[in-house]
């Protein structure tokens, strides 16, 4: 017969198995909370934007293009590309139903801005290039005429005297000998 030690032993340790075996089971009513929970990214458009100039139909190469989008009043950042030899810049990765801001800056060209709603998966946006044009004013009708100034930092014409003109209090002082 066994004794009472040997019982009590025996009773703890088929205890022990039995709850050991049980215990993973007993976690897996409960879902494991592991970190973050996954969120899909939100679709993209593909967005080609072709550059041509006006006058001539022929492509930009080298434009910057640059897109602000925005969603739902909130900026999503922005980005800048530049066009290809044929005058097109590819984007995939703008959110669809966003408010892309759509700015083209070419060497010789005015510049161009506009906005455009991105409610389908694949956009195209044709944009013609013009000259600069004359300054708005409302002294002087300029619509349509072609700017004066030159491209670029217009620094102002500095006018010197003539040699003729030079007085004596213009001239510099001579230093004084030292004695």
């Amino acid at each position: 017969m066994l004794s009472r030690r040997s019982i009590w032993f025996h009773l703890v340790v088929i205890l022990g198995i039995v709850l050991l075996s049980s215990w993973p089971a007993m976690g897996q009513d409960k879902p494991v909370n592991r970190g973050r929970k996954y969120k899909a990214p939100p679709a993209t458009s593909h967005i080609e934007i072709q550059v041509t100039k006006k006058s001539n139909g022929k492509p930009i190469q080298n434009a910057a293009v640059i897109l602000n989008p925005s969603k739902d009043g909130k900026d999503e950042g922005s980005l800048e590309v530049k066009t290809d030899p044929d005058g097109k810049a590819i984007v995939d990765i703008i959110p669809t139903g966003s408010v892309v801001r759509v700015q083209i800056i070419a060497n010789g060209f005015a510049t161009f801005a506009e906005d455009y709603q991105i409610d389908e998966s694949n956009r195209e946006i044709q944009v013609s290039m013009i000259r600069p044009q004359e300054q708005v004013s409302s002294y002087v009708d300029n619509s349509g005429k072609v700017s004066t100034r030159k491209p670029g930092v217009q620094e102002p014409e500095r006018q010197t005297p003539p040699a003729s003109q030079t007085t004596p209090s213009t001239q510099p002082a001579k230093p004084a000998p030292n004695q």
